[in-house]
């Protein structure tokens, strides 16, 4: 008997997940769920999904085994906690929450509930992370002295639609979340490689200099002027990592990271890799 699976949210980004779900060789079922009726029907009808629910509520009552969650940002962490205690294994969309409170009220829904949650991170799969995963591994890169990692998207590419589609009529109120509210691009490239937790926090921010002022309007509910934003983290394992989440910069946006150990190193530009050692022995790659 293979895995049913509820897919809550059936907008934009659930058409990169549904046919994933529908392909995968272990699931038999997939159900879709989204309040917005006309929306859920089409969904279905494009994907050939035979079964549909109107709510979370009721997915959580459905016999399905697990449910992932891809809905907006802020409505990750409550929703993967009701799907916990309702006894559901629980994939979710980057990020899990948005505030240190719905982040502890998601490990205690694990705890006490006992079921599998999962991150749905897309850099953990980065070629760049998986190949210094491997050298980490094996003591390649010595003790991990200081890493960077960053995430570089304008809200010129596309985001304007976005935040039109999800919230309508009143989209420039919810324009521009903190970048630090949805960090996961970045950071999960290093903690993904050594393992280590960030200790202590030193944050700042640039003061968005935009001319449609969307970030400083008095109406926003994020109360947030920084469009970028860089902290310095000491890590669990001794060494330092700057993590950069940006969109407001002139480029044309990446996600990328350097690792420097005390017996090699991985450095990564637009388009390059190099691995590095302290005897300089060299490997160049590009494209990755």
């Amino acid at each position: 008997m293979g895995i049913e699976v509820g897919i809550c949210g059936a907008g934009a980004f659930a058409d990169s997940f549904i046919p994933l779900f529908k392909a995968h060789p272990l699931v038999d079922r997939v159900v879709l769920c989204d309040l917005d009726a006309e929306k859920l029907k089409a969904k279905a009808e494009k994907f050939g999904i035979c079964d549909t629910c109107p709510s979370l509520d009721q997915l959580c009552r459905s016999p399905v085994d697990a449910v992932a969650i891809i809905t907006q940002h802020h409505l990750h962490g409550p929703q993967a906690v009701q799907a916990l205690e309702s006894g559901k294994h629980v994939y979710s969309a980057v990020p899990s929450a948005i505030s240190i409170e719905e982040m502890a009220a998601l490990v205690r829904a694990v705890e006490q509930s006992g079921r599998i949650y999962m991150l749905g991170e897309t850099s953990y799969y980065y070629p760049c992370t998986l190949y210094c995963r491997e050298r980490f591994r094996r003591g390649d890169f010595g003790h991990v002295v200081y890493a960077e990692a960053e995430y570089y998207h304008d809200y010129m590419h596309g985001m304007y639609a976005v935040a039109q589609w999800r919230h309508g009529a009143e989209w420039e109120k919810y324009f521009g979340m903190p970048p630090f509210f949805y960090p996961t691009h970045s950071t999960s490239m290093v903690v993904s490689v050594t393992g280590a937790r960030a200790t202590q926090v030193c944050g700042m921010g640039f003061v968005d200099r935009h001319p449609d002022n969307l970030y400083a309007r008095p109406d926003n509910v994020w109360q947030n002027p920084f469009s970028n934003e860089v902290m310095l983290c000491r890590m669990s394992d001794g060494s330092m990592a700057r993590i950069s989440e940006f969109r407001r910069v002139g480029h044309p946006g990446t996600v990328g990271m350097r690792l420097y150990g005390t017996e090699a190193s991985y450095e990564e530009q637009v388009g390059s890799q190099t691995w590095v050692t302290l005897y300089n022995d060299v490997w160049a790659g590009s494209g990755a």
